[in-house]
């Protein structure tokens, strides 16, 4: 840059999260007074030995969570969130350039195979779990070596793929989906959750049995859902005469919280109104509508506090099907982001609260 008497470029650090500490140093100290501002002026480097001025240049870096960047490091950046793409997003892209591009590599014709919609979704759901398409691109790529197989080997010449016949290609489905509730229950509430890959449906089930009043709580939770937990507890015990609750369960029984899927690390801010639900739920042995799906943090007075990735957890609902989604009154300004075709089909019906 100082032979070029230019200083003004452009630099791209990819993965930054994913910057770590070992015997020869930590790249996030020097990467401390790069990206500072206030220090960048006189940056000196020790493999030149001598102070440059960074102020001139343009820092970009990439990471795809921002939990694992330091915090010290994490503050001198502006953060611009950019969401995953929606299964929408990714039929589409698949269907305008990925099946094109893959289809142009393998030497083969859309005469030779034809992915339909159907089968295209199905790739999306259950053999891809992923924010981006990189995965989906290696899943239709496969389809097409198998059919070049064939088609090199003189087995046929049109080769149609469709759900019912995938699995032929890809093997058994690499995730399931979560199962649909057949009826209405006692004690399982309907959370919605934000993942990497987008959006989640997340039953809660809760139960209760002889003890002394105690709490137990399952499914490898985090410390924010542990605190949800009590938190919930807490209001439906302050509310146990509105809820119809006998006041003697809380000492003569005790409540179970499980979260499905053991085996996944779950945590976060926003399953507070679900698990006060599910337990509200099982002492009143009122079950709740199978159809009806909440997320946001609960507080002892009952406020429903907002959540993000609203868009991501509308997706999921309309994936499982739910027709009502119960949202805090604070994220109402955030309708207005959401694509209308979110709400063709299955629109579902959103009941805004906040107490």
């Amino acid at each position: 840059m100082k032979q070029a008497g230019t200083n003004n470029p452009v630099f791209m650090l990819d993965e930054v999260d994913k910057v770590g500490m070992d015997f020869r140093g930590d790249p996030s100290a020097a990467l401390l007074e790069v990206l500072d501002p206030e220090q960048n002026n006189s940056f000196t480097d020790h493999y030149l030995g001598v102070p440059f001025d960074l102020t001139g240049v343009m820092f970009i870096t990439t990471a795809n969570l921002i939990d694992p960047i330091l915090p010290a490091l994490r503050d001198r950046m502006e953060v611009i969130g950019i969401p995953g793409y929606t299964e929408e997003e990714k039929l589409g892209i698949a269907q305008k350039y990925l099946i094109p591009r893959q289809l142009n590599e393998h030497g083969i014709t859309e005469k030779h195979v034809r992915i339909a919609e159907p089968a295209v979704r199905q790739i999306i759901a259950n053999y891809t779990r992923e924010a981006g398409v990189r995965n989906l691109e290696r899943e239709i790529a496969n389809v097409m070596r198998k059919v070049a197989k064939k088609v090199a080997e003189g087995k046929g010449v049109g080769f149609p793929v469709n759900p019912a016949n995938l699995h032929k290609y890809l093997g058994v489905p690499k995730f399931v989906p979560e199962e649909e509730l057949k009826m209405d229950e006692v004690g399982v509430a309907t959370g919605l959750a934000w993942t990497e890959s987008g959006g989640d449906v997340l039953y809660i089930e809760a139960t209760a049995m002889k003890g002394k009043g105690q709490l137990t709580l399952t499914g490898q939770l985090g410390d924010v859902m542990k605190e949800s937990a009590q938190a919930a507890l807490s209001y439906v015990r302050s509310r146990e005469r509105t809820l119809g609750i006998n006041p003697d369960v809380f000492t003569t029984q005790d409540l179970h919280i499980h979260v499905p899927a053991g085996a996944i690390p779950k945590d976060g801010p926003s399953a507070g109104i679900t698990m006060a639900i599910a337990i509200a739920s099982t002492l009143s042995q009122i079950p709740v509508r199978r159809d009806l799906a909440m997320t946001g943090e609960i507080t002892l007075r009952g406020r429903v506090l907002p959540i993000g990735g609203l868009k991501e957890k509308l997706l999921a609902a309309k994936r499982a099907k739910l027709t009502t989604v119960i949202l805090p009154k604070r994220n109402k300004k955030d309708l207005d982001e959401i694509p209308k075709h979110y709400f063709e089909g299955h629109p579902p019906r959103l009941c805004r609260h906040d107490g």
